[in-house]
């Protein structure tokens, strides 16, 4: 998934309001951008940090930037909107790429399912069982090389994996699956310890017959594309 229009690079001053990002851009220009993220983004935004904003000209956009990237300065990025997975696995699961769900043939995304709810992608294909498909997109990490979701408490994702354990025991497939957007990480676990709730709410799902897949992305400030399955600790 390449960027609509070529990223600037910026330092963060605050993040606020949770989709409110005060930067500066390098030529001293102070402006505000959404943030794309309804989460802690621990360890992301702090004051100083490095950032890439994505700029527009969408009368429609009360911004004119979105913050797109956090820098690490060492060759490594975070993705920090969370709506770039769904965009990136779209083409992932279209080309493909995606082993597991290869051998369907037709795509829907936003399919309303469960509660109230819509499922991210819905995958048919003749003589096999849907697929449904739900993604979260991955940016904490708190051990070196050890990505982790959630970053905070989240019923929400809690009751998308009670849904998707409804649909399993139903007959068809159900799959969580976790895109990293890191690239400095290689092992993705549950944080446990900031969403207990959510923990056993996976625990439970997994027992009723939720998959679970993790893939990790490539990313530079062209492009985030879906990469190589990321090991899981559990």
């Amino acid at each position: 998934m390449r960027f609509e229009t070529p990223l600037v690079p910026a330092r963060l001053i605050r993040r606020y309001k949770r989709f409110l990002a005060d930067c500066r851009l390098e030529d001293g220009r102070e402006i505000t951008a959404h943030c794309a993220n309804p989460g802690s983004m621990s360890g992301l935004a702090e004051p100083g940090t490095k950032i890439w904003l994505e700029p527009n000209d969408d009368p429609r956009r009360k911004l004119g930037f979105g913050w797109r990237l956090v820098d690490h300065e060492n060759g490594d990025f975070t993705g920090v909107d969370t709506s770039v997975p769904n965009r990136a696995l779209k083409a992932a699961l279209q080309d493909r790429r995606i082993p597991e769900l290869a051998t369907y043939e037709t795509l829907r995304a936003e399919v309303k399912y469960g509660r109230s709810s819509r499922i991210d992608f819905l995958l048919s294909q003749s003589g096999l069982p849907d697929a449904y498909v739900e993604v979260k997109s991955v940016t904490l990490s708190r051990q070196a090389g050890l990505a982790e979701f959630p970053d905070s408490v989240t019923a929400r994702g809690a009751k998308h994996l009670d849904e998707l354990a409804e649909m399993a025991q139903a007959g068809h497939r159900a799959i969580m699956l976790y895109l990293v957007q890191r690239t400095d990480c290689t092992r993705f676990d549950l944080a446990r310890d900031i969403d207990p709730a959510y923990a056993r709410a996976f625990r439970a799902a997994t027992e009723k017959g939720v998959e679970t897949l993790c893939y990790g992305t490539r990313i530079s400030t062209e492009a985030i594309d879906v990469g190589k399955p990321v090991a899981t600790a559990f």
